[in-house]
C-alpha cells in the first residue's frame, strides 16, 4: 500500500512520527537502533509482541529483534511467528493487517497461525530506494481486532523513517567493519613482510637476490634464506595453496616448521621429509604447500629438492642453455610418508638460476593474444637476462611481467630468487 501522506494523519500521529524518526536516527549503533524501533512500535500499537527481520547478503530473512511489551528478548523466534506472513510482506513490498488470522480466508491454510493461536497480525516492510531490507511483524494472541487500519497506516509510516534509521546504521557498521578489517590486513601484512628475509644475504662465491610481491594484503607465497652450519647456505621459494588471510597463516607455520626442520636435517632431502611430516599434522582443510629448495656450498656445488613446484630454471654460462630442475618428490602436507629425493649439481662460474612461483607464469593480460606470461617468455629472458648480476635479472623478470600484465591487477603473488655462482 501506499505510504500515507501527511494531510492523512492526525496531528499527534504526525508529531509521534517526527519524534520517532528523529530518536531512530540520533544514534548509528544498529542494536540500539533495532531495539528502539521495536519497542516504539510495540507502544505505537500495542501489540502482544514484536518482531524486526533483516534481509542479508545471500538474501534470506533472519530475525535481528524478537520483544514482548515488557521489553523482554522472546527466544527462538522463527518458532513464534507465522514465517509464511513474513516471507508475503518481504516478496510484495506491502503491509499486511489481520482483525483475526483464525479465521481470515488469506491466512486460513498458515498451519503456523492455527497452532500458535495468533489472533490480530500487522506486518510493514521496511522500504529503502524500492529494495525490501527486512520486515516489521507485530501480533496478539490475546484478542482480536485490536489492529485497525489507523494502526496499518501508522506502523507504514513508522517503518518508512525506520528503514532509513536501520539503513544508516548497517551502512555504518559495515564501514567500521572495513575499516578494521583493513587495519588488521596492514598489520598482517607487516607481520608477515618482517618474516619474508628483507634482502638476500651475502654468502662467499655466490651473488644473490630476491623479489617478493604479494597479490593482496597477505601473501600465500615466500621466499627464505637459511643459515646452515659447515659453511653452507639454504635457499627456498614456496607457494601455499590458498589465498588471503588462510594462506598468510599457514605460510608462517610452514616458513617455522620448513627453518627447524633443514636446520638440524643432516640433508636437505631429510630436512623436508622431516617437514613435511610436522606440517600433515597440521594441514587442514586441504591446504599444501609446494617449494623449491638448494643448498649452497662454498665450493660451487648446490644440492636442491623439488617438493611439486615449478621447476627452477638452471642458465649454463658456457653454453647460455636452460635448464630445468624438475621435481624430485610431492607437495608438502598431503602424504605423511612421502619421501623425496635431492640432486647435486656444480654450478660453473657465472652459471645462473632462477626459483619462482605460479604467480610469474600465470601473471595474466587480458589484451593479450597469449593470456599467461607462460613457462617460454620466461625461459627465454633467464637465457637472456641471466648473464648478468642475480639482482639485475630479477629487475628485468619484474620489469617484464608489469609490463605483460599491464593494467591488469596482479592475480596471484610473485616471489622469485635469483642464484648466480661468481666464483
Amino acid at each position: 500500500m501506499a505510504h500515507p501522506s501527511p494531510s492523512d494523519l492526525p496531528a499527534e500521529r504526525l508529531a509521534l512520527l517526527a519524534r520517532l524518526a528523529q530518536q531512530f536516527n540520533s544514534s548509528l549503533d544498529l542494536d540500539e537502533v533495532l531495539n528502539r524501533v521495536m519497542d516504539e512500535v510495540i507502544a505505537a500499537v500495542r501489540a502482544e509482541r514484536g518482531f524486526v527481520m533483516l534481509r542479508e547478503v545471500d538474501g534470506a530473512l533472519s530475525f535481528r529483534v524478537a520483544r514482548g511489551m515488557d521489553q523482554r528478548t522472546i527466544d527462538e523466534p522463527g518458532f513464534q511467528v507465522s514465517r509464511g506472513v513474513i516471507e508475503q510482506v518481504a516478496a510484495e513490498g506491502r503491509a499486511v493487517l489481520s482483525s483475526d488470522a483464525q479465521h481470515d480466508d488469506r491466512f486460513s491454510m498458515r498451519q503456523s497461525i492455527v497452532s500458535l493461536g495468533l489472533r490480530s497480525i500487522l506486518a510493514a516492510p521496511l522500504i529503502v530506494r524500492d529494495r525490501v531490507i527486512g520486515v516489521i511483524y507485530v501480533d496478539s494472541r490475546l484478542q482480536a481486532g485490536i489492529f485497525t487500519l489507523a494502526d496499518l497506516e501508522l506502523l507504514t509510516a513508522i517503518a518508512s523513517s525506520a528503514a532509513i534509521a536501520v539503513e544508516n546504521a548497517r551502512l555504518y557498521r559495515a564501514a567500521v567493519e572495513k575499516g578494521r578489517l583493513e587495519r588488521e590486513f596492514q598489520m598482517a601484512r607487516e607481520l608477515q613482510a618482517g618474516l619474508v628475509t628483507r634482502a638476500a644475504p651475502e654468502f662467499v662465491g655466490w651473488d644473490l637476490a630476491a623479489h617478493w610481491q604479494p597479490a593482496r594484503e597477505v601473501a600465500g607465497d615466500f621466499f627464505d634464506f637459511i643459515k646452515l652450519s659447515g659453511n653452507r647456505l639454504g635457499a627456498l621459494v614456496a607457494d601455499v595453496a590458498d589465498k588471503g588471510m588462510p594462506a598468510a597463516l599457514f605460510m608462517a607455520l610452514c616458513r617455522s616448521i620448513l627453518r627447524a626442520s633443514l636446520v638440524a636435517a643432516a640433508s636437505p632431502a631429510e630436512g623436508i621429509a622431516a617437514a613435511n611430516r610436522l606440517i600433515c599434522e597440521d594441514a587442514a582443510n586441504g591446504m599444501f604447500v609446494t617449494l623449491f629448495y638448494a643448498e649452497l656450498h662454498a665450493d660451487g656445488s648446490l644440492t636442491y629438492v623439488n617438493a611439486g613446484h615449478n621447476p627452477a630454471l638452471l642458465r649454463s654460462a658456457l653454453t647460455g642453455a636452460v635448464e630445468e630442475l624438475a621435481p624430485t618428490g610431492p607437495l608438502l602436507g598431503f602424504d605423511e610418508s612421502a619421501q623425496y629425493t635431492q640432486r647435486t649439481l656444480h654450478l660453473r662460474e657465472g652459471d645462473f638460476a632462477l626459483l619462482y612461483t605460479d604467480g610469474v607464469t600465470e601473471a595474466i593480460c587480458d589484451c593479450a593474444e597469449d593470456a599467461c606470461f607462460g613457462e617460454e617468455r620466461l625461459r627465454r629472458l633467464v637465457a637472456d637476462a641471466g648473464a648478468g648480476a642475480a639482482h639485475t635479472a630479477l629487475a628485468r623478470l619484474t620489469a617484464a611481467v608489469a609490463e605483460f600484465a599491464g593494467p591488469t591487477p596482479p592475480f596471484d603473488d610473485v616471489t622469485a630468487v635469483g642464484i648466480k655462482r661468481v666464483s
